[in-house]
């Protein structure tokens, strides 16, 4: 089990300088950093990688989606944009030394069509699927993560994640589940750890106000025995957005300091995931 932190904790805009937070996680003691490829490209990866090779750290890759790329879209136009858009981000993932790419990847967020979803859904599967023979050859796997019904319509369970991970066809696409989401969707989120199974290739942790995992009610010691259970050995990644009006999570309606500082919820977080789930694998 690697343990790492999201460096939204920290940035202002996506664009920020990751090295201070790259030393600042390392002295804290993570394995690793994720980094949101909606501020890095082909330019900066090389740079960025060794940044985070002089600190020690592995990293793995989260982005999202806009409308002009959207797998869902009835414009082939616009789904084949979504293949050269994720294409790209595959390969910069690869660039960072990453094995992991994972995020908002099955429709843009904040779209919402429901009556076309079950077509949309399919569309985004055949989309998706294409991405295949690049993800093999770079060594890189997808993960569609499932975000709450305020995020998406398409994506909102872990079920759901899973069936159109399924349905793409390939073997390195799977599931991100998120204790965020989850506290909202699921009515038992151990259970839909252990539904998912091996699907399940990325885990991100935060408590239910996006806090501190710990700090309040989720229960975490369930989702660590689940995640024994079904033999997962990939990241607990904590996504934490903590800070008010942080122009990088300005659409995630952050109106209060969840936590007084950063870099003490990053202290607090750490210690947290090691004893919970510590032992898992």
């Amino acid at each position: 089990m690697k343990f790492g932190i999201h460096a939204g904790l920290w940035m202002k805009t996506w664009e920020d300088d990751l090295a201070p937070i790259f030393a600042a996680a390392a002295e804290i003691g993570f394995d690793g950093v994720e980094v949101s490829l909606l501020g890095i490209g082909r330019d900066r990866a090389k740079a960025i990688r060794a940044q985070a090779e002089r600190c020690g750290l592995e990293l793995t890759c989260s982005t999202g989606l806009g409308p002009e790329a959207d797998p869902t879209s009835t414009d082939p136009d616009v789904r084949k944009n979504a293949v050269a858009v994720l294409t790209e981000a595959i390969e910069v993932t690869a660039l960072l030394g990453s094995k992991g790419l994972a995020g908002v990847v099955a429709a843009p967020w904040g779209a919402f069509d429901p009556l076309n979803k079950v077509a949309r859904a399919e569309r985004s599967a055949v989309t998706l699927g294409q991405l295949d023979g690049v993800l093999a050859e770079q060594g890189v796997t997808l993960g569609i993560e499932a975000l709450n019904r305020f995020e998406t319509d398409l994506t909102s369970t872990a079920a759901e994640a899973c069936a159109l991970a399924q349905a793409t066809g390939s073997t390195h696409i799977g599931a991100l589940l998120d204790s965020f989401h989850m506290n909202i969707e699921e009515k038992d989120a151990p259970a839909a750890i252990l539904a998912a199974g091996k699907q399940l290739c990325h885990y991100h942790v935060s408590d239910n106000d996006r806090g501190v995992p710990g700090s309040g009610r989720y229960d975490f010691p369930a989702d660590a025995r689940a995640l024994k259970e079904i033999g997962y050995n990939g990241w607990v990644v904590a996504e934490m957005f903590v800070t008010a009006g942080n122009p990088a999570s300005g659409d995630l309606n952050i109106w209060r300091d969840i936590e007084p500082d950063p870099t003490v919820a990053a202290i607090q977080t750490l210690a947290y995931v090691r004893k919970v789930f510590g032992d898992v694998c």
